[in-house]
């Protein structure tokens, strides 16, 4: 074949099995990725429950305490975003801004409690969560 000429084109068969290595290359990447969940730590930037305590001895209310463990970047720190554990940046859990971190479900509005120990969160029915934090 003369210099110039174009290579021959690799059989089907050749990028076939191309496409199947870079594949399993990606699964193999993911799977190392997520050791780290399987081994107890969590992937960065995630979080998990890890209690949920629910007294609904009272009628009116029910009283419900969770905890969280996070693995979070620098500068971000353990809160709530859309009613689930989450990392925030951590100048808005010091500055007690909680409504800033959006803690609330979708359509629910927030508001700081005037001690500012936490806030709640109301749903336009009227309902309202209160959450304090410890």
């Amino acid at each position: 074949m003369p210099p110039w000429a174009d290579p021959p084109m690799p059989p089907p068969r050749a990028l076939c099995l191309l496409g199947a290595l870079a594949a399993a290359g990606i699964l193999v990447v993911v799977a190392l990725r997520n050791r780290a969940s399987r081994d107890g730590q969590l992937a960065v930037g995630t979080c998990e429950v890890v209690a949920l305590d629910r007294d609904g001895s009272d009628v009116a209310r029910t009283v419900a305490r969770q905890t969280a463990r996070c693995a979070c970047r620098r500068g971000r720190i353990a809160g709530t975003t859309r009613a689930r554990p989450a990392c925030v940046e951590a100048r808005v859990i010091r500055g007690r801004q909680w409504c800033e971190m959006r803690p609330c479900a979708l359509g629910e509005q927030c508001a700081v409690l005037a001690n500012q120990a936490g806030w709640t969160c109301t749903q336009p029915g009227g309902r309202t969560k209160t959450t304090t934090v410890s």
